[in-house]
């Protein structure tokens, strides 16, 4: 029974001592007998003022980071994601989750799909899609330590045809990696996190940006690990950063899947 570890972080405007903070937590994760660390979406840098934020947004010919991270993976014989802002050969950004294996040179990375162009009750707004370009590609990695994973970022999880797709392609764990606001999450992330388990048969990872950070925003925390039946295996609040553990029973995903074979029964649905 693999175990997996979460860190719920509020990261800051500094890319570099994010990084720090993901890479302790690594070893962390390894020492606590996890074999994956999964982070939140923009772990590397969340900073809401772009022209601040553009220096230290790179492509990743570029980046420093993917380097060391992939060498932390290798020497701590760990997988690991990470969120992070890159610079595409167009100008715009993409807004990317990078997944690390032990022996990777390069890693494989899902662009986040679906841009977060709102404006709330309380007036606070946001245009994902000014500064980034949307993904286009639904990603999934084999042969991890939970199988077959699903990548999603954060909006995603309001689209259910993309957690659709990754429930025809067999997903025994999905990624949701957030930053979400506060507002939104009260209402909705716990809903929606366990609605995307218990359709896609499958666990779902949501690692989340939490509490007050450096650029002013404040995102809602609660990290979740949610089994195939929709239960809460780890909530880790919305007050404060830090490190949770959760074992995924592979077993359990066959199990759902034998006693409610939504998957196997599902149709095409005419427009």
């Amino acid at each position: 029974m693999p175990r997996i570890a979460v860190l719920q972080m509020t990261s800051g405007i500094d890319p570099e001592a994010n990084a720090e903070t993901i890479l302790r937590a690594l070893a962390d994760a390894r020492e606590g007998g996890a074999k994956m660390l999964l982070t939140p979406e923009m772990s590397l840098l969340l900073d809401r003022d772009r022209q601040r934020a553009a220096p230290n947004i790179l492509g990743e010919k570029e980046s420093p980071f993917l380097a060391r991270f992939a060498n932390a993976a290798r020497e701590q014989d760990m997988w690991l994601t990470v969120g992070a802002p890159v610079r595409l050969d167009d100008g715009k950004f993409a807004n990317r989750q990078w997944v690390f294996d032990p022996a990777c040179t390069h890693p494989v990375s899902y662009d986040k799909i679906h841009m977060f162009d709102v404006t709330l009750a309380d007036g606070e707004s946001w245009r994902e899609s000014n500064a980034y370009r949307p993904g286009e590609e639904v990603v999934t990695i084999e042969d991890t330590p939970v199988r077959r994973l699903g990548l999603t970022t954060c909006y995603d999880i309001r689209f259910p045809a993309l957690f659709e797709a990754l429930g025809r392609r067999r997903c025994d764990l999905i990624a949701i990696p957030a930053a979400f606001t506060c507002p939104t999450g009260a209402a909705h992330w716990h809903t929606l996190v366990r609605a995307r388990a218990i359709e896609a048969s499958a666990f779902v990872v949501a690692p989340a940006q939490v509490g007050s950070h450096e650029d002013g925003r404040l995102t809602y925390g609660h990290s979740l690990v949610v089994d195939p039946w929709g239960e809460v295996l780890l909530d880790m609040g919305g007050e404060k950063a830090g490190l949770g553990f959760a074992d995924v029973d592979l077993a359990r995903i066959d199990e759902v899947r034998r006693q409610v074979p939504s998957l196997a029964n599902r149709r095409e649905i005419a427009n």
